[in-house]
């Protein structure tokens, strides 16, 4: 039996829909990016990016469990002294949910430039709309909903 190795020739690509309300942010991340990375199917090669064209809707309406909503913080340093930024995930859940989204699946990628690729295949939208219908997304369910 030979071993199969996945390659731009063989590689089948395929768009995926996935609604995020009422679902935790960390586990719509994660999903993702084992999605974006390819590990939902047999033919995974951890070298390649073999994975699926992924769009997230409803990211305004993911939730965070526990006290993260006051708590927890996003921070950006800009390298020069005082460019420290912060900004609560109360705020940013509320104008840039998508961001939030955005940060926390890169943050579950490779950091080389096989994960850049990969992230180039999401696409976030706060609204239940997005521009992609022509694509024909086949949607997914994402378990843990939030009751």
């Amino acid at each position: 039996m030979k071993t199969v190795m996945t390659n731009a020739q063989t590689v089948e690509r395929e768009w995926l829909l996935v609604d995020a309300a009422n679902i935790p942010l960390g586990r719509v991340a994660s999903q993702v990016a084992a999605i974006l990375r390819g590990k939902h199917k047999p033919t995974y090669t951890p070298h390649f990016d073999a994975g699926d064209y992924v769009i997230v809707i409803n990211t305004d309406k993911m939730v965070l469990t526990g006290n993260k909503m006051e708590e927890k913080l996003y921070r950006h340093y800009s390298g020069y002294p005082g460019g420290l930024k912060e900004i609560s995930y109360k705020d940013l859940m509320a104008n840039r949910s998508d961001f939030a989204l955005e940060v926390a699946v890169k943050g579950m990628l490779p950091k080389n430039s096989l994960g850049r690729q990969m992230f180039t295949k999401l696409h976030c939208y706060k609204g239940a709309t997005h521009p992609h219908t022509a694509q024909k997304p086949r949607k997914i369910e994402i378990k843990g909903e939030v009751r």
